[in-house]
């Protein structure tokens, strides 16, 4: 593969080793976050009530200054009804003290409504302040229980976030953001290797999706240094370790050359009577005599002597 494909693998596999350490600080701070959660809520509920009996109590305290305001109002009209000078004026003034006792009743009546419900809310609020406090004694004792390895493990996040940022500045925007894109999307899943299912067949196969694709993925990945994409899943396809193009790709079978057949030996020359014998072919019916051996022996030429001439 080339450069760039090269760098997003490396910035693929630091992506993960990060995604897994968070992962797994996130698996040890678990159940210290629903125990601060739980706190969180259990606060904001007493919060909310302690503010609701605020208001209650505001009200309340309206009411009652307003109903000893009406009963000086009403002992005064009394007292201005005792020196009416006429029938029609003691009943005016009678008139507005009934209403100024109905006013007064309604007050009365709605400051008992507020009082019950501020009994009731302030019993809730003792019972909410023991539940945050018990929340809060849980949740202190959770974190002294993971805070050694919690720390551990954000050390461990916090030495890997620059390694894969480091690795993200080196590529290219576009292949970069399409990284990003991809790794939010997949949940850090952005690259998916190739696999060859069966190495009978030349075919790949997307890891991810398990989607079959074309036959000359691997030849692009191999020697050019452009992104290609899984046509299904979209993510980012490379060549695994493994992969070699020996692995890959099928080679043509070589011809083996056809062993040619020695010709037969050559035979050897009848040098005697012997030889001359079993060569012939008898016919059944026609016995070998003794004459026709002779016969046979002499036909046959003696082997000529050489002889060595001396040149003087």
């Amino acid at each position: 593969m080339g450069p760039t494909n090269t760098a997003l693998v490396n910035l693929f596999q630091a992506e993960r080793d990060l995604r897994d350490a968070q992962e797994r600080l996130d698996a040890a701070t678990k159940n210290v976050r629903l125990q601060q959660r739980r706190l969180t809520d259990a606060s904001e509920k007493l919060k909310t009530l302690q503010h609701t009996i605020k208001e209650q109590q505001a009200k309340i305290a309206n009411l009652d200054l307003d109903i000893k305001t009406r009963d000086v109002h009403i002992e005064k009209l009394r007292t201005q009804q005792q020196t009416a000078r006429n029938n029609k004026e003691y009943q005016a003034f009678l008139i507005e003290i009934n209403t100024g006792k109905v006013d007064k009743g309604k007050s009365e009546e709605e400051s008992l409504k507020l009082m019950e419900s501020l009994e009731k809310d302030q019993a809730t609020a003792t019972d909410l302040t023991t539940t945050v406090a018990s929340e809060q004694e849980k949740l202190t004792t959770l974190q002294a229980g993971i805070g050694d390895k919690t720390k551990s493990l954000q050390d461990e996040v916090a030495r890997l976030t620059p390694i894969r940022d480091s690795l993200g500045e080196k590529l290219l925007p576009k292949a970069r953001d399409a990284f990003a894109r991809l790794a939010d999307r997949y949940e850090g899943e952005a690259m998916s290797p190739l696999v060859r299912p069966d190495i009978r067949v030349e075919e790949y196969l997307c890891t991810a999706c398990h989607m079959e694709l074309v036959r000359d993925v691997y030849n692009r990945l191999h020697t050019r240094d452009d992104l290609v994409f899984c046509t299904s899943c979209g993510r980012i396809l490379y060549i695994p370790e493994h992969l070699t193009p020996d692995a890959a790709v099928n080679k043509p079978k070589e011809k083996k050359e056809m062993k040619k057949k020695a010709p037969p030996a050559a035979t050897g020359r009848q040098s005697n009577a012997s030889d001359v014998l079993r060569s012939i072919q008898v016919e059944e019916d026609e016995p070998v005599t003794p004459s026709a051996i002779v016969e046979s022996t002499e036909s046959v030429p003696a082997p000529e002597k050489q002889t060595t001439e001396t040149q003087s």
